[in-house]
């Protein structure tokens, strides 16, 4: 495999050097932009025939918790996961870095600037200052390839977790790869027990936390005299006017920038290692400059280690934007505006007309055409047109567009706000149905500390699990819920979500077919007289293969008969199918069959009967 080369996605070029280093246990929670990490860890581990363990964890924590076990040993781990991952990650994360790790860990954390999939634009270097980790920040595919190796060996040498934090502009870039040869480290496990050593104690922080600053200092001169490769000038051409300080995916649009723009009279410094900053490299280019600007995305993480910012224009004193993306042409009238140049943005007037000609009309995401969720989520509305409807984190969350989403906060918050929802109304006496809903992986996920605390609590709502048989929104990667795992050949046991709901305490448990729209009306309506009745919490399983399995399933192909059609559009406003789409001209509802996979739900939506089957003789 030595000097093969390959195009690789910036996620798969990081699997592969997470083999090559010789990597033994691999755990993830899926998140964009991170999921293709782990399936591709997989696929390598196969093709070079390594020992690697592969693993989905049931969440962020419990995956890091079982990859920081495995570096006790000896063995080298790794866990990946999306920024907002390492939130239900950071009780091991911040207590993990006390230890004096034995194998190599290396935590990797997806960023999304932007953002582009996700709840917040949150900056994972500043956990890395939090819980004094060091933290790479990768600028390319191939610079994120080679600082998985250096993390390995960093890990080793100073025994403390490691943080790779890739943006979501590296994870999804293609580059082109040279390929290694996996290392083989003889390392059978061995774990020596040693109660000081392993044991989160507060006695025995007294010692770990100093040692850990000692850590921090070591890998500071470390980036700072050994790590050139990370951290390095590139001088301007001519006498400089501007300094720039770029970090991460920063520096290669400011490399691209100056070339488009002729510059040659801009200095550039690269930092790949945000934390520790290498303090001493940063103070003697800004020593050098008059005109200093800092680019790094998305918190001030670089700016806030520089001792003296008097010079420099960032994020602190609002030169740079403190949200949003530093995409070329935002960091292009950055750069001007620091010059004192006048800039303006010049409409892309090929694109413009482009869309003109092709008339495209830009609309809002939404659901596949025949999403079970799409039917699940139109029966809740109908049984309960005045419900509160508390919703989760996954694609199932686009029923804000039918209407049947009022909140969505994080992993697992549907059913706990709920909880809420139902005790604040509970004070006044006046209850009001509360319809939650939550798809089956994000319940494994944090779903089931919520119910079990509803149950014992004795809190009166109606949970609705979208059971698509999938975790459909991060690219169809398998749960507890479907028994599969990463690895061929590697068979997991499926968890049953009926017996799990059961288990949880819960009387009132009724799985139902998605699609049957009329029937679980019903069923949603029995289930909220019973959690009223009985002050707890009743749980319906909406359940339908997700349509990206593609399953077969009967073709029922429909029309709009215009005759009937009164143009109210509600079939479009509480339905919402890519399939259905209103001809504003004609005041008239028809079926676009570039989108409908003749699913057939639809004829349960207009209240006035226009949506009819096509017979046999009307085809």
């Amino acid at each position: 495999m030595a000097n093969e080369k390959a195009v690789l996605l910036g996620n798969e070029a990081i699997a592969r050097a997470v083999v090559e280093a010789g990597c033994e246990v691999a755990c993830a929670y899926p998140g964009t932009p991170s999921s293709e990490i782990l399936p591709a860890i997989a696929k390598f581990a196969d093709s070079l025939g390594t020992k690697t363990v592969v693993e989905w964890g049931t969440n962020e924590k419990v995956a890091f918790e079982v990859a920081m076990a495995a570096s006790f040993t000896g063995k080298r781990s790794c866990v990946a996961m999306k920024h907002v991952g390492l939130n239900v990650a950071a009780d091991p994360f911040m207590s993990g870095a006390q230890f004096d790790i034995e194998g190599g860990l290396l935590l990797i954390v997806a960023d999304d600037p932007g953002p582009h999939s996700s709840q917040t634009e949150q900056d994972s270097r500043l956990f890395g200052l939090f819980a004094k980790v060091p933290v790479f920040d990768p600028s390319s595919a191939r610079e994120a390839m080679e600082m998985v190796k250096d993390a390995y060996d960093l890990s080793e040498k100073h025994k403390i977790p490691v943080m790779l934090r890739p943006t979501v502009r590296v994870d999804h870039c293609r580059q082109d790869i040279e390929f290694g040869t996996p290392i083989e480290l003889d390392r059978p496990a061995k774990f020596s027990k040693d109660v000081k050593r392993w044991v989160c104690l507060p006695a025995h922080v007294k010692i770990t936390h100093p040692k850990l600053n000692q850590k921090i200092d070591a890998v500071r001169d470390d980036f700072t005299h050994s790590f050139s490769k990370y951290n390095y000038e590139v001088p301007a051409q001519e006498k400089a006017k501007l300094g720039i300080i770029a970090g991460g995916i920063s520096f290669a649009v400011v490399m691209d920038l100056l070339a488009k723009m002729g510059r040659r009279d801009i200095s550039v410094l690269k930092i790949g290692t945000p934390h520790p900053l290498p303090v001493d490299i940063v103070s003697d280019f800004i020593n050098r400059h008059e005109n200093v600007l800092v680019l790094e995305e998305t918190y001030p993480v670089i700016e806030m280690q520089i001792l003296d910012r008097t010079k420099v224009k960032g994020r602190w004193n609002g030169f740079v934007p403190r949200a949003g993306e530093l995409v070329p042409e935002v960091v292009e009238e950055i750069i001007h505006k620091a010059l004192g140049e006048e800039f303006s943005i010049k409409a892309d007037e090929d694109l413009k007309k482009a869309i003109e000609e092709l008339k495209v009309t830009p609309k809002p995401p939404m659901l596949c055409p025949g999403c079970p969720h799409r039917a699940s989520f139109f029966a809740i509305r109908k049984a309960f047109p005045d419900g509160i409807y508390p919703s989760d984190i996954g694609c199932y969350t686009l029923g804000v567009n039918q209407k049947t989403v009022d909140t969505s906060l994080c992993m697992g918050a549907s059913v706990t706000q709920s909880s809420g929802f139902y005790l604040a109304h509970k004070i006044d006496g006046k209850l009001r149905p509360v319809i939650a809903t939550i798809g089956d992986s994000t319940f494994f996920h944090m779903g089931l500390p919520g119910l079990v605390n509803a149950v014992y609590n004795k809190h009166a709502f109606v949970l609705a699990i979208l059971d698509n048989r999938i975790t459909a929104m991060t690219g169809g990667q398998p749960h507890p819920g479907t028994g599969e795992k990463p690895r061929k050949g590697d068979a997991g046991r499926a968890i049953p979500l009926e017996r799990v709901v059961k288990g949880c305490g819960v009387e009132f448990v009724r799985t139902v077919r998605s699609y049957d729209i009329e029937e679980n009306v019903k069923v949603l309506q029995e289930a909220w007289e019973y959690a009223k009745e009985h002050e707890e919490p009743a749980v319906v399983i909406f359940s339908h293969p997700c349509m990206l399995l593609r399953q077969e399933q009967p073709k029922i192909p429909v029309r709009v008969n215009h005759d009937k059609c009164i143009g109210c559009k509600f079939c479009i406003n509480f339905f919402n199918c890519p399939g259905l789409v209103f001809d504003e001209s004609a005041k008239k509802a028809f079926i676009d069959s570039r989108f409908c996979v003749k699913c057939g739900v639809c004829l349960n939506v207009c209240p006035h009967g226009a949506i009819e089957v096509i017979s046999e003789e009307g085809r």
